[in-house]
């Protein structure tokens, strides 16, 4: 049975990632320089980056906002093919939440990123087509997470929460209303929590 999860690594005060994205910055003002997030330093931890792949590997189908695949604004005016190089970690397909149509753009290793301009339903029905019965990512950011929230499509928030606080940023749960969430699983890592919740 289809399972819609979110992966995601906040701050203590909620923050996703902070203001000021730009390419050699994907994460804006989150406490690190450039590539050395603050918020993904976990993906040091070899027992975290082996869970995430194993995750990863279980999902058919990603769905991402338009500011998680890069920092282009407005009409695609050069050519980006997101953050990941040519071989994208997916291996499957992703839809990306943008107001600009742009042909779909194949990556090796299987990942296709498809641009969806309906909103969030249109690109949740073609995720859930693409997955048959696999499991659905909500992978962020926190915007498009929030407005998934919302509607009540998740099923379960896998969060890795660590111990930096921004002040500023774009920030989960922003404008989502009460949740009932059942913790299902907690542990410590290097620098960080994973708590996993059900959204009930």
């Amino acid at each position: 049975m289809t399972k819609v999860t979110c992966d995601l690594s906040i701050s203590l005060d909620g923050f996703a990632a902070g203001h000021n994205q730009a390419e050699d910055r994907p994460f804006g003002d989150d406490g690190g320089d450039g590539w050395g997030s603050r918020l993904h330093a976990w993906f040091d931890d070899p027992a975290e980056r082996q869970w995430q792949m194993d995750r990863l590997a279980e999902t058919k189908a990603f769905i991402m906002g338009r500011n998680m695949f890069g920092p282009i604004r407005g009409e695609w005016d050069r050519p980006w093919n997101g953050w990941w190089g040519d071989n994208p970690p997916y291996h499957a397909p992703v839809f990306v939440l943008t107001h600009h149509a742009r042909d779909p753009q194949p990556m090796e290793g299987g990942t296709t990123f498809h641009f969806v301009t309906g909103g969030v339903e249109a690109a949740f029905e073609l995720a859930r087509e693409a997955a048959g019965d696999g499991n659905i990512s909500v992978h962020g950011g926190a915007t498009t997470v929030n407005q998934y929230l919302a509607a009540g499509l998740i099923d379960e928030l896998r969060l890795r929460i660590v111990p930096v606080t921004l002040g500023a940023g774009t920030r989960l749960f922003d404008g989502v209303p009460g949740l009932d969430l059942e913790q299902v699983e907690s542990r410590a890592g290097n620098g960080f929590t994973h708590v996993t919740y059900r959204v009930n």
